[in-house]
């Protein structure tokens, strides 16, 4: 609790600023009605933050600059861990390009504070606001304008379709054919032609439509035999074939160009995938004795 001001008589109060002599009564008269606050709790309060402030910069000096980047560095966690909440939960690989491009900035603008005592903390602080300020911006346009959406998100690219795989599609999105059999596997599709549509999506994740008499009957892992125009010579051996043997296949399906496959996969069971670059794809059942794995 505040203690209530306290009267001083005048002449008193005027002799400790200095003003008037303590026996100056005359003059004192006219102020008869100044308060004192010299001695209040308020002041008390002060002069303590003045000694733990002093305290503080003695312990500061004392640890060479340790303490001091002690102090920075919990200020900058709990600013970036602020800015981190208010731009939302997602997972890395949920992340929009450009969010994650804001991740990787604020992590760096928030260690060059930490680790730099000379430069100063408002500085990294404005800086990371900043960028939180150019999250909402973009986030802003992302949401009401489809050409901004495009531009910095990007929009999903359909990879597989009908006819088979869309080689232009994954060279655009840097992507090759191990790569698709690899996500659709994820996906728990195994064989290339049960699948009707598949989709790269702009965070980078892949979704992927079944055909509609689709079951999962798969009793076999296709291997890939040849991809983009070269053969798997591991995969080759596993088969316990010969390239001749397979070279002869090729010319069965159509096909006089090794350079011109895009794919051709083969399961335990002798089911061929097979797909020439700008071409719809063709399957073929081989008569092996039995499945070879």
């Amino acid at each position: 609790m505040h203690r209530r001001k306290q009267r001083k008589p005048a002449h008193r109060f005027l002799s400790s600023v200095g003003n008037v002599p303590s026996d100056d009564t005359s003059r004192a008269k006219d102020y008869s009605y100044c308060y004192c606050y010299y001695y209040t709790p308020t002041r008390k309060k002060t002069q303590a933050f003045e000694r733990l402030r002093a305290h503080i910069f003695h312990i500061l000096e004392k640890t060479d600059g340790m303490g001091l980047i002690f102090i920075r560095t919990i200020v900058i966690f709990i600013a970036t861990l602020i800015v981190m909440r208010l731009m939302g939960k997602r997972q890395i690989g949920e992340m929009q390009p450009y969010e994650l491009v804001i991740t990787l900035v604020i992590a760096d603008l928030a260690c060059i504070p930490m680790a730099d005592n000379s430069i100063p903390l408002l500085y990294g602080l404005v800086a990371i606001l900043t960028v939180y300020f150019l999250h909402q911006v973009i986030c802003l346009l992302d949401l009401n304008f489809r050409q901004a959406k495009a531009v910095v998100s990007g929009i999903p690219s359909i990879v597989l379709n009908k006819n088979g795989i869309d080689d232009a599609e994954l060279k655009k999105n840097n992507l090759d054919v191990s790569d698709l059999i690899e996500s659709l596997r994820v996906e728990g599709y195994f064989a290339l032609d049960a699948v009707q549509y598949a989709l790269y999506e702009a965070e980078g994740t892949f979704s992927a439509l079944p055909k509609p008499d689709y079951e999962n009957l798969q009793t076999s892992l296709p291997i890939i035999l040849i991809d983009e125009g070269k053969f798997d010579e591991k995969n080759v051996e596993r088969t316990q074939k010969s390239k001749a043997y397979f070279m002869d296949v090729l010319q069965r399906l159509g096909c006089k160009n090794l350079k011109k496959v895009l794919v051709m996969t083969v399961d335990g069971n002798g089911k061929i995938y097979f797909q020439q670059k700008g071409e719809k794809y063709k399957t073929l059942s081989l008569s092996w004795d039995k499945a070879l794995w």
